[in-house]
């Protein structure tokens, strides 16, 4: 699996950096082979991705020959992740041309109040700190490991489903509140609404019948909302025969322990544990659940957690962590969580706090479960 995108060559070796900035219009291309004091900054607007993608090719090797480089020259590019997603990567490295996708919150910025900021300034700064990480000054950037193409196919199964229970609370709700304005309070989060509908059954608060135009807008809603319970009832049907054989064991794993259901394990497994982390550390990283301190001179400021990476899957650990200790009540972590929240009272704040402590915890002790098979201390398996 092809995710680390970490550096091991030579630093010393003769190096063409090559950054994009990216944007729906245009890209700027910016080259550097550490032999001249300014980049070469170039535009391509070809109306097609993929042509797009040539011309840059193309200017590679004219700045190849150009500045007598070697045929076999090391071509590194990178860009900032952004919704162009991966598909740059996969097409260079495809061509065996090193590719490295930057977080772009990770690149160092001037603090000036008023400071300049263009396409064409972006990209210089970026293949700047490009060929300085490459020398191994690592605080210049932060590199994104890369999904395989079926771990990134598959996220969308419960990236839909979410989106699909949305638009029917929305749906649920416009009617509730059109409803409302007549003083109707008829419920709408069951299927026998639209025929009570359909037999002119709902009615105002004084029993007179619906406005047409009211009428008719309900059934067009009603219309959509049978249309979104179908496809989400669809997508329920194949959810589990659509998902790698390696995603699926891992979801079963997780479904096993007691406070996770088969929901929350497949977003789980989806989306957090498809990568391989070396250490308690990185996943706690992942999550953005770790401290982050700001301690200079005589200000120490707790600034909270980072928040960074997956928000999706951050929010879905708090969830689990909730349902951990009320399924889970002799497990560790409960005990941990219980004894730090002793003698909070009503203090509901306090608790807010731990329990944030107890998902990244939580989510350090299903990593060593999924990787070498260790239950959570003083946790139970659901019965067979």
């Amino acid at each position: 699996m092809l995710t680390d995108q970490a550096y091991t060559g030579s630093g010393d070796g003769l190096v063409l950096a090559v950054s994009l900035e990216l944007a729906a219009a245009k890209w700027k291309v910016a080259f550097h082979d550490g032999r001249r004091e300014k980049p070469a900054v170039h535009t391509v607007a070809q109306p097609q991705a993929a042509a797009r993608l040539q011309a840059v090719l193309d200017l590679i090797e004219i700045h190849k020959e150009r500045w007598s480089l070697p045929t076999d020259v090391r071509i590194a590019v990178s860009y900032e992740a952004g919704q162009d997603a991966f598909w740059i990567w996969r097409a260079l490295r495809a061509r065996h041309i090193d590719c490295y996708v930057i977080d772009p919150a990770s690149i160092p910025v001037e603090r000036h109040q008023r400071r300049a900021k263009t396409d064409r300034l972006d990209v210089i700064k970026l293949v700047i700190n490009l060929r300085a990480w490459l020398r191994g000054e690592r605080d210049r950037m932060h590199v994104i490991r890369v999904p395989l193409p079926e771990d990134e196919a598959s996220r969308h199964l419960m990236r839909e489903r979410g989106q699909l229970q949305k638009e029917i609370l929305q749906h649920q709700d416009r009617m509730r509140k059109l409803l409302a304005t007549l003083g109707c309070w008829d419920a709408v989060d069951q299927r026998a609404f639209a025929d009570r509908l359909e037999r002119d059954e709902v009615r105002c608060h004084d029993g007179a019948r619906l406005p047409r135009e009211l009428y008719e807008r309900l059934r067009r809603e009603c219309d959509r909302l049978a249309l979104v319970e179908q496809q989400l009832a669809v997508l329920e049907a194949t959810r589990k025969t659509n998902v790698p054989a390696a995603a699926r064991q891992r979801c079963d794993a997780l479904a096993r322990l007691k406070g996770i259901g088969e929901v929350g394990a497949s977003r789980l497994a989806l989306e957090l544990f498809w990568r391989d982390f070396n250490n308690r550390r990185e996943v706690g990283s992942c999550v953005g659940l770790v401290p982050q301190p700001y301690d200079s001179g005589e200000s120490q400021v707790d600034q909270g957690i980072s928040k960074q990476a997956n928000r999706r899957v951050r929010a879905l650990l708090i969830e689990i962590a909730w349902t951990w200790l009320r399924y889970q009540p002799d497990s560790a972590l409960t005990k941990w969580f219980d004894q730090r929240t002793q003698g909070t009272g009503p203090n509901r704040r306090a608790r807010r706090i731990a329990i944030v402590a107890v998902a990244r915890r939580l989510a350090i002790a299903l990593w060593r479960y999924l990787k070498d098979g260790v239950i959570p201390e003083g946790a139970d398996l659901k019965v067979a």
